[in-house]
């Protein structure tokens, strides 16, 4: 990763209609050469801010620059820079593989038409077959190859795997691992599937109800948070970087967030925690904004007691035009 940022909003908002944000206040600074993972129930904004980031959208406020430059994709230099594949993964349903290479490759300037090629014969994905002939996976896999093809320096996907059964899903992973690998880029990817984002994404944002509630290094939250487990209290309103609790008849468990290194309470026991446990955790919480000091939890109780891709998006390139 260099110092140069990837993406950067600031104070970046969209508003449908005169009432309704679907985005407010994000300010987000999303490091170059990391695959970067976004997570947030339905309807939390995803898609707009993946669309904001792209050009697809305008924003009502706020800036968005991509690569330490302001977003500009009226242009063939801006359009090149970046790769996109939608959650329903849209080809040329009439065009065969072969057809969709070709028009790739005349429309993008750093085509990769040779790479395409190959990657499709070692998925064993025929050229000759048309777009709807393809299963689910297969399109998802054209998709990403087309949009891969590019070569672009962002690589952004809104849901990709949602529709694709557990082995498609692993399969399309295990490509973009692979590619991410070969190549110098920066992959924003949406997802449902959090288990699978902690096995391939360096960072994550987690947006609820149109606000970012937590970003950064996959690594430093999970090592920033544990799961502290003790006697039975209902008494955490002292608790700083308290996250979540829940109770049992003779224990409480606590999700808090604590500088790395600080003991937990004697008669406390503290363990590590997921990426799913945390996302889940947050979501949960009635507040927008996490903890910013850390405490030790209390006491135990005296008593018993969470066109970007050209190729791929014909609907983008005809908004495009």
């Amino acid at each position: 990763m260099t110092g140069t940022s990837a993406l950067r909003f600031s104070g970046l908002g969209k508003r449908y209609g005169r009432r309704t944000w679907a985005l407010r206040d994000c300010s987000l600074d999303l490091p170059q050469g990391n695959v970067i993972g976004l997570v947030g129930a339905n309807g939390a904004g995803k898609t707009t801010l993946l669309q904001l980031a792209i050009g697809l959208l305008k924003p009502t406020e706020g800036t968005v620059s991509m690569f330490g430059r302001p977003l500009r994709m009226d242009s063939p230099a801006g359009l090149a820079e970046v790769g996109f594949v939608a959650q329903d993964h849209p080809l040329y349903r009439g065009f065969s593989v072969a057809d969709m290479l070709r028009y790739g490759n005349s429309m993008n300037p750093r085509f990769d038409r040779p790479g395409a090629e190959r990657r499709l014969r070692e998925l064993g994905i025929p050229t000759e077959h048309r777009a709807d002939r393809l299963s689910g996976g297969q399109q998802a896999q054209v998709a990403l190859t087309l949009a891969l093809a590019k070569q672009p320096r962002l690589l952004v996907l809104d849901e990709p795997v949602a529709s694709l059964d557990p082995l498609a899903r692993r399969e399309f992973m295990k490509t973009l691992v692979e590619a991410v690998a070969e190549a110098d880029l920066t992959v924003l990817l949406s997802s449902h599937v959090v288990t699978e984002l902690e096995r391939v994404c360096d960072h994550v944002v987690l947006l609820h109800q149109g606000r970012v509630r937590l970003t950064g290094d996959i690594d430093d939250l999970i090592a920033g948070h544990r799961m502290l487990t003790g006697p039975r209290t209902d008494d955490t309103a002292g608790v700083a970087g308290l996250i979540a609790a829940t109770h049992g008849t003779r224990h409480s468990h606590l999700l808090v967030r604590q500088p790395v290194g600080m003991p937990a309470h004697p008669r406390w026991e503290a363990n590590p925690v997921g990426l799913e446990d945390l996302v889940l955790a947050y979501l949960a919480r009635p507040d927008t904004e996490p903890p910013q000091a850390a405490s030790p939890p209390p006491p135990e109780p005296a008593g018993p007691g969470r066109r970007l891709s050209i190729v791929t998006d014909p609907s983008a390139a005809e908004r495009q035009a």
